[in-house]
């Protein structure tokens, strides 16, 4: 869920976080990028880093953020443009958008099986948010500029109010306007496919390469049907991306091989191991994904071993 103490309003992505704004974890800098530590001493391009939570790092500090772990692996530049709450829509929007601004030679797009599914939405979290008609394959961009958020409550006593919120029931808390959805169930996976097609568009006119990067949330290691359609469908969107000549890595196989692959996750959110795994698979896959985008890659149980 996406704090609004520390998230400003965007009229094209909704929300992004505050530039400027710090805590005893977290700092982001006047681009609403998240701290990565101090850039490495070289001229190379930058890598971005865009998507959810999982890519922001939510319940970990600055530097234990798979990001920042990969610019430390790397010694190039990472920029951490993950928003926690983003949809897959948010998240190509967001990647079109700096990719501009930051000419990075590297775009990696981190996304979990959920984001698909936010794109069907048109308010998530007490957020509005931008989203996208499909008519003939084409995607329509609606609801924009996304209306300011009007609190009806101190920022204190809407945050708390917030959190309580995510532990209702979901009928309640559509009802009471904490979701609001625009598509039928099912429709993300259409929109998907398109904003999939979209990156690919970015990264001809970019020269960027694009790596589309699979993450799980703790669901998947417990709920067997979960799992099934969450990996399902994470196969699909991989899969029409490589047709498109983007590249993919899936972690899939990688965490499953682990032990107790829960004991990789914190508060919902990977914890700082899992985090490390995800920047070992990346340093060890990234040079071979640069260099032939337009290939498939699963990070298997040995990809990335040896590299925490």
């Amino acid at each position: 869920m996406a704090d609004k103490a520390s998230h400003a309003h965007d009229d094209l992505l909704g929300y992004v976080p505050r530039p400027g704004y710090h805590d005893h974890r977290l700092r982001i800098d006047s681009d609403s990028l998240r701290y990565t530590g101090e850039p490495p001493a070289t001229d190379d391009p930058p890598i971005l880093a865009v998507g959810d939570s999982y890519t922001f790092g939510e319940d970990v500090s600055d530097l234990e953020a798979w990001p920042a772990q990969l610019q430390e692996r790397m010694g190039r530049r990472v920029l951490n443009a993950g928003v926690s709450g983003y949809g897959l829509d948010q998240i190509v929007l967001r990647a079109e958008r700096l990719a501009a601004m930051h000419a990075p030679s590297v775009i990696i797009v981190g996304f979990i099986a959920d984001d698909i599914r936010r794109t069907e939405m048109r308010r998530l979290w007490a957020h509005s948010k931008p989203w996208y008609a499909l008519r003939d394959d084409k995607l329509m961009l609606q609801g924009v500029p996304v209306p300011p958020p009007r609190p009806l409550l101190p920022l204190r006593y809407q945050v708390r109010l917030e959190v309580a919120l995510l532990s209702w029931p979901g009928f309640i808390q559509r009802l009471i306007g904490f979701h609001a959805r625009v598509h039928p169930a099912g429709t993300g996976r259409s929109i998907a496919f398109v904003l999939v097609e979209q990156l690919a568009v970015l990264q001809r006119q970019s020269k960027a390469r694009i790596v589309m990067l699979a993450q799980y949330d703790p669901h998947v290691w417990a709920d067997r049907a979960y799992s099934r359609e969450q990996v399902g469908l994470t196969g699909e969107v991989l899969g029409h991306a490589a047709r498109h000549g983007l590249a993919t890595l899936d972690c899939f196989r990688r965490f499953a091989a682990e032990p107790n692959v829960q004991a990789l996750y914190g508060n919902h959110h990977l914890n700082a191991r899992g985090n490390r795994i995800i920047a070992g698979l990346l340093a060890a896959t990234l040079p071979g994904l640069i260099a032939r985008p337009q290939e498939a890659t699963n990070g298997g149980p040995l990809a990335g071993a040896g590299t925490e």
